[in-house]
């Protein structure tokens, strides 16, 4: 059976590969890294302007759900631009960790749901 949905994406939060590309992983005993940098794409609140790929923001690591008894780890390199006209340095507005958390929202939504039963 074909699908139009990749492996890859059932794996990760829903989204996520819409702006992240994996560039590598790391399996070390029960903890697989998976490493993520951002596409440069043009965050949509600033397609009027002009801007320049500026690399990357310092890597924060997020936890997610486990997978087959393996703890999982995203390292992510969010994308920076300078606004060619004022030189402002802008990043998009990126909502995936859950707030005053290094867990994915879902992952953190999840491990709540547990503690209320």
């Amino acid at each position: 059976m074909k699908s139009d949905i990749s492996i890859t994406e059932l794996l990760f939060p829903e989204g996520l590969l819409d702006y992240f590309e994996i560039t590598n992983y790391v399996k070390e005993s029960k903890q697989i890294t998976f490493y993520l940098e951002e596409k440069n794409v043009i965050p949509e609140e600033y397609k009027t302007e002009k801007l320049i790929s500026k690399g990357f923001l310092n890597p924060i690591t997020i936890e997610d759900f486990p997978l087959r008894g393996n703890q999982v780890s995203l390292k992510v390199k969010r994308r920076r631009w300078t606004i060619e006209s004022t030189k402002e340095i802008v990043s998009r507005d990126w909502q995936l960790v859950a707030k005053g958390t290094r867990k994915t929202q879902e992952f953190a939504s999840f491990l709540k749901g547990i503690n209320r039963q």
